[in-house]
Protein backbone atom coordinates (compact mmCIF):
# COMPACT_ATOMS: atom_id res chain seq x y z
CA UNK A 1 0.00 0.00 0.00
CA UNK A 2 1.68 3.29 -1.03
CA UNK A 3 2.22 5.94 1.91
CA UNK A 4 -0.32 8.15 3.46
CA UNK A 5 0.69 11.90 3.42
CA UNK A 6 3.23 13.35 6.10
CA UNK A 7 0.27 15.96 6.44
CA UNK A 8 -2.32 14.07 7.35
CA UNK A 9 0.01 11.14 9.34
CA UNK A 10 1.22 13.73 11.83
CA UNK A 11 -1.79 15.87 12.14
CA UNK A 12 -1.26 15.09 15.85
CA UNK A 13 1.95 15.90 16.06
CA UNK A 14 2.72 14.06 19.51
CA UNK A 15 0.25 11.23 17.97
CA UNK A 16 -2.81 12.31 21.00
CA UNK A 17 -5.11 14.53 19.72
CA UNK A 18 -6.56 14.84 23.08
CA UNK A 19 -9.88 13.28 23.42
CA UNK A 20 -8.65 10.15 25.11
CA UNK A 21 -11.07 10.66 28.00
CA UNK A 22 -13.71 11.51 26.07
CA UNK A 23 -13.64 8.24 24.37
CA UNK A 24 -12.91 5.94 26.72
CA UNK A 25 -16.38 7.85 28.42
CA UNK A 26 -18.50 7.44 25.68
CA UNK A 27 -17.31 3.96 25.32
CA UNK A 28 -18.17 3.53 28.57
CA UNK A 29 -21.77 4.45 28.34
CA UNK A 30 -22.26 2.62 25.32
CA UNK A 31 -21.79 -0.30 27.11
CA UNK A 32 -24.10 0.66 29.84
CA UNK A 33 -22.30 2.07 32.56
CA UNK A 34 -23.90 5.73 33.45
CA UNK A 35 -21.96 8.32 32.86
CA UNK A 36 -22.26 11.88 33.69
CA UNK A 37 -20.58 13.80 30.55
CA UNK A 38 -18.95 17.21 31.21
CA UNK A 39 -16.53 16.34 28.13
CA UNK A 40 -17.87 18.47 24.92
CA UNK A 41 -19.27 21.59 24.47
CA UNK A 42 -22.90 20.08 23.33
CA UNK A 43 -25.95 21.79 24.76
CA UNK A 44 -28.36 19.15 26.65
CA UNK A 45 -31.01 21.78 24.95
CA UNK A 46 -31.77 20.82 21.29
CA UNK A 47 -32.06 23.80 18.39
CA UNK A 48 -35.54 25.12 18.99
CA UNK A 49 -38.30 23.48 17.57
CA UNK A 50 -38.61 27.16 15.47
CA UNK A 51 -35.80 26.83 13.73
CA UNK A 52 -36.42 22.87 13.03
CA UNK A 53 -39.39 24.09 11.50
CA UNK A 54 -37.44 26.66 9.37
CA UNK A 55 -35.57 24.45 8.30
CA UNK A 56 -37.83 21.32 7.27
CA UNK A 57 -40.25 23.94 5.33
CA UNK A 58 -36.90 25.13 3.59
CA UNK A 59 -36.17 21.81 2.50
CA UNK A 60 -39.66 20.95 1.66
CA UNK A 61 -39.90 23.88 -0.47
CA UNK A 62 -37.24 23.02 -2.73
CA UNK A 63 -34.20 24.71 -1.42
CA UNK A 64 -32.00 21.16 -1.38
CA UNK A 65 -29.76 21.74 -4.47
CA UNK A 66 -26.76 23.58 -4.75
CA UNK A 67 -26.42 26.59 -2.88
CA UNK A 68 -24.51 29.62 -4.31
CA UNK A 69 -20.86 29.17 -2.82
CA UNK A 70 -20.34 32.38 -0.60
CA UNK A 71 -23.60 31.48 0.79
CA UNK A 72 -26.81 32.68 0.01
CA UNK A 73 -27.16 36.58 0.21
CA UNK A 74 -29.68 37.11 2.66
CA UNK A 75 -27.45 35.01 5.50
CA UNK A 76 -24.51 36.93 4.55
CA UNK A 77 -26.33 40.50 4.97
CA UNK A 78 -27.66 39.26 8.18
CA UNK A 79 -24.13 38.03 9.20
CA UNK A 80 -23.23 41.20 8.22
CA UNK A 81 -25.41 43.19 10.46
CA UNK A 82 -24.90 41.20 13.27
CA UNK A 83 -20.95 41.54 12.89
CA UNK A 84 -21.11 45.63 12.38
CA UNK A 85 -23.37 46.06 15.39
CA UNK A 86 -20.93 44.23 17.47
CA UNK A 87 -17.54 45.79 16.53
CA UNK A 88 -19.09 49.10 14.68
CA UNK A 89 -16.84 48.36 11.94
CA UNK A 90 -18.97 48.95 8.65
CA UNK A 91 -19.38 45.48 7.36
CA UNK A 92 -21.25 44.09 4.10
CA UNK A 93 -21.96 40.61 2.43
CA UNK A 94 -18.46 40.58 -0.06
CA UNK A 95 -16.77 40.58 3.77
CA UNK A 96 -18.40 37.53 4.97
CA UNK A 97 -18.01 33.78 3.54
CA UNK A 98 -20.52 31.22 4.96
CA UNK A 99 -19.01 27.75 6.21
CA UNK A 100 -19.80 24.47 7.24
CA UNK A 101 -19.56 25.21 10.75
CA UNK A 102 -16.72 27.08 12.47
CA UNK A 103 -14.09 24.52 12.51
CA UNK A 104 -13.82 24.38 8.83
CA UNK A 105 -13.49 28.10 8.89
CA UNK A 106 -10.66 28.24 11.30
CA UNK A 107 -9.19 25.57 8.83
CA UNK A 108 -10.10 27.80 5.74
CA UNK A 109 -8.45 31.30 7.46
CA UNK A 110 -5.21 29.46 8.13
CA UNK A 111 -4.85 28.21 4.89
CA UNK A 112 -5.87 32.13 3.55
CA UNK A 113 -3.15 33.67 5.17
CA UNK A 114 -0.33 31.00 5.80
CA UNK A 115 2.16 29.25 3.31
CA UNK A 116 3.47 25.92 3.53
CA UNK A 117 5.95 25.84 6.74
CA UNK A 118 4.76 29.43 8.27
CA UNK A 119 4.53 29.51 11.89
CA UNK A 120 1.08 30.12 13.30
CA UNK A 121 0.83 31.38 16.77
CA UNK A 122 -2.19 29.66 18.98
CA UNK A 123 -2.57 31.05 22.51
CA UNK A 124 -2.04 28.25 25.07
CA UNK A 125 -4.51 26.55 26.44
CA UNK A 126 -6.53 25.93 23.14
CA UNK A 127 -9.08 24.41 22.17
CA UNK A 128 -7.59 20.99 21.26
CA UNK A 129 -7.74 20.68 17.11
CA UNK A 130 -6.06 23.98 17.27
CA UNK A 131 -2.83 22.19 16.26
CA UNK A 132 -4.46 19.78 13.98
CA UNK A 133 -6.08 22.98 11.98
CA UNK A 134 -2.82 24.46 12.31
CA UNK A 135 -0.91 21.61 10.54
CA UNK A 136 -3.45 20.78 7.96
CA UNK A 137 -2.96 23.86 6.44
CA UNK A 138 0.90 22.97 6.28
CA UNK A 139 2.22 25.54 8.89
CA UNK A 140 4.04 24.86 11.89
CA UNK A 141 1.74 25.77 15.29
CA UNK A 142 3.99 27.47 18.03
CA UNK A 143 2.12 27.89 21.58
CA UNK A 144 2.03 31.49 23.40
CA UNK A 145 2.62 30.07 27.31
CA UNK A 146 -0.12 31.69 29.42
CA UNK A 147 -0.70 31.55 33.18
CA UNK A 148 -3.81 30.08 35.41
CA UNK A 149 -2.32 32.84 37.93
CA UNK A 150 -2.80 36.01 35.52
CA UNK A 151 -6.74 34.50 34.20
CA UNK A 152 -4.62 32.66 31.19
CA UNK A 153 -4.47 35.82 29.45
CA UNK A 154 -1.89 36.37 27.04
CA UNK A 155 0.95 38.66 28.28
CA UNK A 156 2.79 41.18 25.73
CA UNK A 157 5.86 40.33 27.02
CA UNK A 158 5.14 36.64 26.21
CA UNK A 159 3.17 37.21 22.69
CA UNK A 160 6.51 39.74 21.42
CA UNK A 161 8.56 36.65 21.95
CA UNK A 162 6.99 34.19 20.33
CA UNK A 163 5.77 36.10 17.57
CA UNK A 164 9.35 36.74 15.88
CA UNK A 165 9.02 35.91 12.56
CA UNK A 166 4.90 34.15 12.54
CA UNK A 167 2.69 34.80 9.85
CA UNK A 168 -0.66 34.90 12.41
CA UNK A 169 -2.09 34.56 16.00
CA UNK A 170 -5.29 32.74 16.71
CA UNK A 171 -7.23 33.78 19.77
CA UNK A 172 -10.75 32.37 21.11
CA UNK A 173 -12.41 35.12 23.19
CA UNK A 174 -14.70 34.04 25.12
CA UNK A 175 -12.13 31.49 25.48
CA UNK A 176 -12.58 27.74 25.46
CA UNK A 177 -11.60 26.02 27.91
CA UNK A 178 -10.73 28.84 30.09
CA UNK A 179 -13.79 30.78 30.21
CA UNK A 180 -12.04 34.14 29.74
CA UNK A 181 -13.16 37.16 28.02
CA UNK A 182 -10.15 39.19 26.83
CA UNK A 183 -10.72 43.20 28.09
CA UNK A 184 -9.65 45.76 25.97
CA UNK A 185 -5.91 46.12 27.68
CA UNK A 186 -5.15 42.42 26.27
CA UNK A 187 -6.80 42.86 22.61
CA UNK A 188 -4.98 46.38 22.62
CA UNK A 189 -1.63 44.54 23.31
CA UNK A 190 -2.35 41.55 20.78
CA UNK A 191 -3.37 44.54 17.95
CA UNK A 192 0.04 45.96 18.79
CA UNK A 193 2.04 43.32 18.28
CA UNK A 194 0.43 42.13 15.12
CA UNK A 195 0.95 45.10 13.57
CA UNK A 196 4.51 45.41 14.45
CA UNK A 197 5.14 42.22 13.06
CA UNK A 198 2.95 42.42 10.40
CA UNK A 199 0.87 39.60 10.89
CA UNK A 200 -3.03 38.22 10.47
CA UNK A 201 -4.96 38.13 13.49
CA UNK A 202 -7.61 34.96 13.30
CA UNK A 203 -10.31 35.64 16.50
CA UNK A 204 -12.21 32.94 16.92
CA UNK A 205 -15.40 34.13 18.83
CA UNK A 206 -18.37 31.46 18.46
CA UNK A 207 -19.15 32.32 21.93
CA UNK A 208 -19.60 35.44 22.47
CA UNK A 209 -23.11 35.38 23.15
CA UNK A 210 -21.99 33.74 26.37
CA UNK A 211 -20.71 36.50 27.99
CA UNK A 212 -21.33 36.47 32.12
CA UNK A 213 -18.79 38.89 33.33
CA UNK A 214 -17.56 41.93 31.06
CA UNK A 215 -18.37 42.57 27.79
CA UNK A 216 -17.54 40.82 24.62
CA UNK A 217 -15.09 43.07 22.48
CA UNK A 218 -13.88 41.77 18.57
CA UNK A 219 -10.29 42.91 18.14
CA UNK A 220 -11.92 43.83 14.53
CA UNK A 221 -13.13 46.83 16.35
CA UNK A 222 -9.63 48.06 17.44
CA UNK A 223 -7.91 50.79 15.32
CA UNK A 224 -6.51 49.63 12.26
CA UNK A 225 -7.36 46.03 12.73
CA UNK A 226 -10.22 44.91 10.09
CA UNK A 227 -7.35 44.79 7.61
CA UNK A 228 -5.62 42.09 9.28
CA UNK A 229 -8.29 40.05 10.82
CA UNK A 230 -10.40 37.02 10.31
CA UNK A 231 -13.13 36.93 12.39
CA UNK A 232 -14.67 33.27 12.90
CA UNK A 233 -18.18 32.86 13.77
CA UNK A 234 -20.89 30.00 14.24
CA UNK A 235 -24.66 29.35 14.91
CA UNK A 236 -23.46 26.20 17.13
CA UNK A 237 -22.99 28.00 20.61
CA UNK A 238 -25.23 30.41 20.06
CA UNK A 239 -28.33 28.91 18.90
CA UNK A 240 -27.42 25.25 19.69
CA UNK A 241 -27.09 24.30 16.05
CA UNK A 242 -24.07 22.33 16.18
CA UNK A 243 -25.36 19.25 14.52
CA UNK A 244 -26.39 21.40 11.48
CA UNK A 245 -22.65 22.49 10.81
CA UNK A 246 -23.18 26.43 9.76
CA UNK A 247 -20.87 29.27 10.40
CA UNK A 248 -18.77 31.83 9.03
CA UNK A 249 -15.64 34.15 8.03
CA UNK A 250 -15.61 38.04 8.15
CA UNK A 251 -12.37 40.04 6.89
CA UNK A 252 -11.54 42.17 4.28
CA UNK A 253 -13.05 41.73 1.03
CA UNK A 254 -9.96 40.56 -0.84
CA UNK A 255 -9.65 37.75 1.71
CA UNK A 256 -13.16 36.74 1.26
CA UNK A 257 -12.83 36.45 -2.33
CA UNK A 258 -10.14 34.36 -2.50
CA UNK A 259 -11.48 32.18 0.32
CA UNK A 260 -14.59 31.72 -1.82
CA UNK A 261 -12.12 29.91 -4.05
CA UNK A 262 -11.22 27.89 -1.54
CA UNK A 263 -14.34 26.99 -0.62
CA UNK A 264 -15.56 26.16 -4.22
CA UNK A 265 -12.48 23.71 -4.36
CA UNK A 266 -13.55 22.04 -0.64
CA UNK A 267 -16.47 22.23 0.44
CA UNK A 268 -18.65 24.06 -2.52
CA UNK A 269 -20.91 25.85 0.09
CA UNK A 270 -23.24 25.07 2.93
CA UNK A 271 -26.76 23.30 2.24
CA UNK A 272 -29.81 25.72 0.94
CA UNK A 273 -32.48 24.91 3.61
CA UNK A 274 -29.74 25.03 7.03
CA UNK A 275 -28.73 28.63 5.81
CA UNK A 276 -32.60 29.40 5.69
CA UNK A 277 -31.97 27.64 9.11
CA UNK A 278 -29.50 29.74 10.04
CA UNK A 279 -31.53 33.08 8.68
CA UNK A 280 -34.18 32.38 10.93
CA UNK A 281 -32.16 31.87 14.06
CA UNK A 282 -30.38 35.45 13.50
CA UNK A 283 -33.61 37.17 12.71
CA UNK A 284 -35.24 35.87 16.07
CA UNK A 285 -33.47 38.02 18.04
CA UNK A 286 -31.17 38.13 21.20
CA UNK A 287 -34.16 36.83 23.05
CA UNK A 288 -33.74 33.25 21.54
CA UNK A 289 -29.82 33.50 22.26
CA UNK A 290 -30.29 34.39 25.34
CA UNK A 291 -32.76 31.60 25.90
CA UNK A 292 -29.41 29.20 25.04
CA UNK A 293 -27.35 30.64 27.16
CA UNK A 294 -29.23 31.20 30.30
CA UNK A 295 -28.43 27.17 31.75
CA UNK A 296 -24.53 28.31 31.73
CA UNK A 297 -25.30 31.44 33.50
CA UNK A 298 -27.20 29.75 35.98
CA UNK A 299 -25.22 26.51 36.17
CA UNK A 300 -22.38 29.01 36.32
CA UNK A 301 -23.60 30.37 39.52
CA UNK A 302 -24.02 26.90 41.11
CA UNK A 303 -20.25 25.83 40.84
CA UNK A 304 -19.29 28.62 42.18
CA UNK A 305 -21.74 28.13 45.38
CA UNK A 306 -20.32 24.36 45.08
CA UNK A 307 -16.86 25.33 44.90
CA UNK A 308 -16.90 28.13 48.10
CA UNK A 309 -17.63 25.13 50.26
CA UNK A 310 -13.96 23.64 49.79
CA UNK A 311 -10.68 24.66 49.41
CA UNK A 312 -8.77 21.80 47.41
CA UNK A 313 -10.06 23.05 44.00
CA UNK A 314 -9.48 26.36 42.78
CA UNK A 315 -11.97 27.64 39.88
CA UNK A 316 -10.38 30.01 37.06
CA UNK A 317 -12.89 32.93 36.90
CA UNK A 318 -15.20 31.43 33.91
CA UNK A 319 -16.35 34.84 32.65
CA UNK A 320 -17.75 33.54 29.72
CA UNK A 321 -18.77 30.12 27.70
CA UNK A 322 -19.86 26.94 29.04
CA UNK A 323 -17.18 25.82 30.75
CA UNK A 324 -15.63 26.00 34.47
CA UNK A 325 -11.63 25.57 34.61
CA UNK A 326 -10.68 24.02 37.91
CA UNK A 327 -6.82 23.49 38.92
CA UNK A 328 -6.25 20.47 41.09
CA UNK A 329 -3.07 21.11 41.56
CA UNK A 330 -3.61 20.28 45.14
CA UNK A 331 -4.37 17.03 44.57
CA UNK A 332 -0.85 16.13 43.64
CA UNK A 333 -2.38 14.67 40.42
CA UNK A 334 -2.03 15.84 36.57
CA UNK A 335 -5.61 16.84 34.86
CA UNK A 336 -5.12 13.69 33.15
CA UNK A 337 -4.36 11.42 36.04
CA UNK A 338 -7.28 13.37 37.78
CA UNK A 339 -10.01 12.71 34.84
CA UNK A 340 -8.86 9.33 33.99
CA UNK A 341 -9.51 8.36 38.27
CA UNK A 342 -12.99 10.49 38.51
CA UNK A 343 -14.20 8.18 35.70
CA UNK A 344 -13.21 5.42 36.72
CA UNK A 345 -14.04 5.84 40.80
CA UNK A 346 -17.45 8.11 39.98
CA UNK A 347 -18.64 7.57 36.38
CA UNK A 348 -17.56 11.29 35.94
CA UNK A 349 -15.79 12.31 32.91
CA UNK A 350 -14.23 15.63 32.34
CA UNK A 351 -11.57 16.84 30.20
CA UNK A 352 -7.94 16.91 31.13
CA UNK A 353 -6.29 20.37 31.20
CA UNK A 354 -3.78 19.08 29.55
CA UNK A 355 -5.67 17.95 26.13
CA UNK A 356 -5.75 21.95 25.87
CA UNK A 357 -2.14 23.02 26.00
CA UNK A 358 1.18 22.78 28.52
CA UNK A 359 -0.56 26.10 30.50
CA UNK A 360 -2.96 23.92 31.29
CA UNK A 361 -0.96 20.86 33.28
CA UNK A 362 -2.88 20.02 36.35
CA UNK A 363 -6.42 21.67 35.32
CA UNK A 364 -9.11 19.95 34.21
CA UNK A 365 -12.66 21.63 31.95
CA UNK A 366 -16.51 21.16 33.77
CA UNK A 367 -18.79 21.26 30.30
CA UNK A 368 -21.76 22.88 32.15
CA UNK A 369 -23.81 20.70 29.91
CA UNK A 370 -26.27 18.61 32.08
CA UNK A 371 -29.35 19.55 33.96
CA UNK A 372 -29.19 21.93 37.12
CA UNK A 373 -29.20 18.76 40.16
CA UNK A 374 -26.52 16.15 38.19
CA UNK A 375 -24.42 19.16 37.62
CA UNK A 376 -24.24 20.39 41.12
CA UNK A 377 -24.04 16.51 42.58
CA UNK A 378 -21.36 15.91 39.70
CA UNK A 379 -19.63 18.96 40.70
CA UNK A 380 -20.25 18.14 44.58
CA UNK A 381 -18.51 14.64 43.71
CA UNK A 382 -15.58 15.87 42.07
CA UNK A 383 -14.70 18.16 44.78
CA UNK A 384 -14.96 15.77 47.45
CA UNK A 385 -12.77 13.11 45.33
CA UNK A 386 -10.28 16.05 45.07
CA UNK A 387 -10.32 16.22 48.76
CA UNK A 388 -9.49 13.00 49.31
CA UNK A 389 -6.99 12.77 46.90
CA UNK A 390 -5.45 15.69 48.59
CA UNK A 391 -5.22 14.04 52.12
CA UNK A 392 -3.60 10.68 50.47
CA UNK A 393 -0.80 12.78 48.56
Amino acid sequence: MPELSQRITTLNGDGSDGWEVFYRARAMKEAGADVIELTIGEHDIRTDPAILRAMHESAMGGHTGYAIVPGISALRDEVAKRIEAQSGVPTRRENVLITPGGQAALFAAHMAVCNPGDVALIVDPYYATYPGVVRSAGAVPRMVATRSSHGFLPERNVLETASEGAASLLINTPNNPTGAVYPRDTLSDIADVVTVRDMWLISDEVYDTQIWDGAHLSPRAMPGMADRTLVIGSMSKSHAMTGSRIGWIVGPEDAITTLVDLATNTTYGVPGYIQDAALFGLRAGPELEAKVAAPFLRRRAIAERVLAGQNVVRAIPAQGAMYVMLDIRGTGMSGDAFANALLDAHGIAVMPGESFGASAAGHVRVAMTVDDDRFEAALATLCRFAAGRAEAA
